[in-house]
Order: structure tokens, then sequence, then C-alpha cells
């Protein structure tokens, strides 16, 4: 369904005559809806659902990213600094190879936290937080955000 969603992209940019990131925007989600609604008559479609899924995981990340973005430019520039860090060791539930890295790009990614290192048996993740003045809520942060969109993507 993607291939064919990129397809009807391109099809889009070629019949507006505009070859141009938001011609090729606006034609994805145009043969987005298109596609839902032919599928809808044929039968369902897990394309659907996984892209809503992937729509809020990057909003979700994208919000995590700019809150701890934040926090780590304020406790920059104050005299105080906030910083309590500890080594979390975080329970995984992920399926595959692939979502562990997914997560553990993830939390490298977000400013004040480091995927260190997993578990030979793949069920614990070791984090570096900088802040994590209650080593419990930081797991649980980690676990129900982060944690818990990744896996929905990959479900």
């Amino acid at each position: 369904m993607l291939v064919l969603n990129m397809l009807l992209a391109l099809a889009w940019a070629a019949v507006t005559g505009e070859l141009s990131v938001q011609s090729l925007g606006a034609g994805f989600v145009v043969g987005y809806f298109v596609l839902w609604l032919v599928t809808r008559s044929l039968g369902e479609s897990r394309y659907f659902a996984k892209a809503w899924r992937i729509l809020l995981f990057a909003l979700h990340f994208s919000w995590e990213l700019l809150v701890a973005a934040l926090r780590v430019a304020v406790d920059v520039v104050t005299p105080r600094h906030l910083i309590k860090p500890a080594i979390l060791a975080i329970p995984v539930e992920t399926s595959s190879a692939a979502e562990t890295t997914t997560l553990a790009n993830a939390i490298t990614l977000t400013p004040g936290t480091l995927a260190i290192d997993i578990s030979e048996d793949g069920k614990t993740m070791y984090v570096h937080a900088m802040y994590a003045k209650d080593v419990d809520s930081a797991r649980r942060a980690i676990q129900q955000g982060l944690g818990k969109r990744v896996h929905e993507v990959f479900a």
C-alpha cells in the first residue's frame, strides 16, 4: 500500500505539473484518502492504522524532544544545576530487534537520556538519564511514553 500511495503522489505531481515537496505531500495525502475509500469497499488493510500510529509516534517524539531540549537548555543557562543523573534498568517488551533499536534510538536522540546497553536476553535496556530525581518515575515515564508508542508502531 505504501508503494501504491507513493505512486499516487507522483501521479498527482505529474497531473498538477509541479514536482515539489509540497506537491508530493499533497499528492500523498490525497492518495492516502483515495486508497482508504477504495480499500474500505474491498476490505480492511493494516496500512491505515499503522500510518496513524506512526504519525502519533512522530508527534509524541517531537513533543518529548522539545520538552527535553528546553529542560537541558534551562539547566545550562541557570546558575543552579538540577541534574540528578542515574542509570535506569528499564524492562523492555519489544517483539523484534528493529523495535528495540527504534526505542534505543528515540531514547538516545532525546536530550538528557542515552541508551547505554541492552541485556543479553534483550529484556532490559540500560539508560543514562540526566534528570532522574525519582528512578521509578523516570523509568515509568520512558516505558509509558516512548516505549508504549514504539510498541504501538510495531504491533
